[in-house]
């Protein structure tokens, strides 16, 4: 049974590398989120902005950015998305978590890494599509530069809903809208695009 699923999309210019004033930030833009809402998507390193100094800014899944999501999640009673570099066994990751308002959670390490900006000499690429089921619906979330790669995101799951969190410059906003639009028509399902 697939109920009705309320999304906000919270999209937002970020504070440079410095994770408590986007924390305070978030916290007062989530404030303003109806209360029947099921799901709020963040961007794509929320916390810090899309940098390439995970030794200095890198969190523990324990660590600040997780305890914050999972306050928001409970607080709301809703699922909060989006993600942050997580360091796990000496390795770095541009890691996405689905935190449920229970405050158990899922992840999904970015697949794609972007080359031109030296990300994959920053952080370990991910080898697993995650398919999250909420509230009824079959749901992917993919990061940012996973959106040029359609392979990827084939819809061999038959998830309703493909999300990407991103951090996409303003000079691509046309192909970053129209890349959106040819997923949503590939694959048949609703697709959720967050920028920065």
């Amino acid at each position: 049974l697939i109920m009705d699923l309320k999304i906000a999309l919270v999209q937002s210019s970020l504070h440079w590398e410095d994770k408590q004033a986007n924390l305070n930030m978030f916290d007062n833009k989530l404030k303003a989120i109806d209360y029947d809402t099921g799901l709020i998507v963040l961007p794509e390193m929320f916390t810090t902005g899309f940098s390439m100094e995970p030794a200095h800014l890198a969190e523990s899944m324990t660590g600040k950015t997780m305890k914050w999501m999972v306050k928001q999640a409970k607080k709301i009673n809703a699922v909060v998305v989006g993600s942050f570099i997580a360091k796990e066994k000496g390795k770095y990751y541009n890691r996405l978590v689905w935190m449920f308002p229970n405050r158990t959670f899922k992840i999904y390490d970015k697949r794609h890494l972007f080359t031109l900006a030296k990300e994959d000499e920053n952080y370990e690429a991910g080898t697993k599509k995650l398919i999250v089921e909420w509230k009824g619906w079959k749901i992917c979330p993919l990061i940012c530069y996973d959106l040029r790669f359609p392979v990827w995101a084939r819809n061999v799951e038959n998830y309703d809903l493909l999300i990407y969190t991103a951090n996409w410059p303003v000079t691509r906003s046309d192909a970053w809208k129209t890349l959106l639009a040819a997923r949503a028509i590939e694959n048949q399902c609703y697709v959720v695009g967050v920028n920065r």
